[in-house]
């Protein structure tokens, strides 16, 4: 006995109680036959839904010759059994690709872009159009007709049809299969063949919003959100807005403005605080050099980042000295410069394994980072005696 699909028949039943017509165990999977069912197999772009049989999760469904197979952890003890499907998810998936077919129509009817695939996922759903670029007024555009066919509330139809009909039908796209041919029509806007379940009115589909494009793979991909989603999403929005409003204390409006502001206003404190490191780096220097006349010093500082150090290091090597060795117990890094003939990326290879330590360099400098300050200090201090006898 073929299954009955009640997500074609009646796609907003979400409990229901069927008679079980096969239990099979295939591939070391349970897999259970109902003589109705409202889960929907995966297919069409569209996932498959969720729910419960006797109150036990399914763990997937397959569809083989027009039959539907619920894969269960334990196979049902009763003939009869209460089914129940994941409502939510079900009206998501419904808009959304009741969404998608508006929106697919919408792009062809106003610019001629062509919907390539479709893909519904956890966040956004997204098309892919033949078009290599899309401007936001089109995207303005293209919302903006969609959520007009939305609020007119058109009816959405679906049916079945033979291969024979089809050419009588105005089709956006022609269909793979050649039988069992389910046909949805959006009164007036579009006609397409597809598998999926949908929403009866377009009213259903609640607002649709464009949320950003992409290009992937010379076409653009558009992400858009439908429904419960997009409330959820503009909800997160208005929360953010708010806040953000509340930290400038200012309107939403003048936001951006205080953005650019504040943008402004830390590239240039940036600016002024790299100029205050390279005069301390170049006093710190001067003090080195006055306390270490060789041609090779070093210092271990408590807190330096290591750009503070690479800073001191070049002045050091500007003023004259030959190789700097300079450590930072607080950052646990330590840093060698050269314009002698010492290989600094070779010496620190040669060591570092005994420190726990991990880095490298070139000819000219190099770095290391180390599990704590005590490893830290002692290969800063390991490295003082090799370099010593070296020179």
């Amino acid at each position: 006995m073929m299954t009955e699909k009640l997500y074609y028949t009646a796609p907003k039943r979400f409990e229901w109680k069927t008679a079980v017509t096969e239990k099979v165990e295939r591939d070391g999977k349970k897999l259970v036959k109902l003589k109705e069912t409202a889960f929907y197999p995966e297919g069409g772009g569209q996932p498959s839904d969720e729910g419960t049989i006797n109150d036990l999760e399914i763990r997937g469904l397959l569809e083989e010759n027009e039959d539907v197979y619920h894969i269960v952890s334990v196979f049902p003890t009763t003939n009869e059994v209460t089914c129940k499907l994941n409502s939510s998810r079900r009206i998501d998936h419904m808009q959304h690709h009741s969404g998608q077919h508006l929106l697919s129509a919408v792009c062809m009817e106003l610019f001629d872009f062509h919907t390539e695939s479709f893909h519904l996922g956890s966040d956004t759903v997204t098309i892919d159009l033949s078009t290599t670029q899309i401007s936001a007024e089109q995207m303005k555009q293209i919302e903006e007709k969609a959520n007009q066919y939305i609020f007119e509330n058109r009816n959405i139809h679906t049916f079945f049809a033979q291969q024979h009909e089809l050419a009588d039908l105005p089709l956006r796209k022609l269909p793979d299969v050649t039988e069992n041919i389910r046909i949805v029509q959006i009164a007036g806007i579009d006609t397409s063949a597809c598998c999926g379940t949908h929403v009866e009115r377009t009213g259903e589909i609640g607002i649709l919003k464009l949320m950003k494009t992409e290009k992937q793979k010379g076409r653009i991909r558009l992400h858009f959100k439908c429904g419960f989603r997009a409330l959820a999403d503009y909800q997160t929005s208005l929360d953010t807005v708010q806040i953000t409003s509340q930290f400038f204390q200012t309107s939403k409006t003048d936001i951006p403005s205080r953005l650019q502001a504040l943008d402004q206003e830390t590239k240039l404190l940036q600016k002024e605080n790299e100029q205050l490191k390279a005069d301390n780096a170049a006093f710190i220097a001067e003090k080195i050099g006055n306390e270490q006349q060789a041609q090779f010093v070093h210092n271990l500082f408590e807190k330096k980042s290591l750009k503070e150090l690479q800073m001191i290091a070049a002045r050091l090597l500007e003023s004259g000295r030959s190789y700097v060795l300079l450590a930072s117990l607080d950052e646990r890094c330590v840093f060698l410069s050269q314009k002698g003939t010492l290989h600094c990326g070779t010496l620190f290879k040669e060591y570092l394994s005994f420190f726990k330590g991990k880095g490298g360099g070139n000819e000219k400098q190099a770095q290391a980072k180390f599990d704590d300050s005590a490893e830290t200090e002692r290969f800063f201090l390991h490295m003082i005696e090799k370099i010593d006898q070296l020179l």
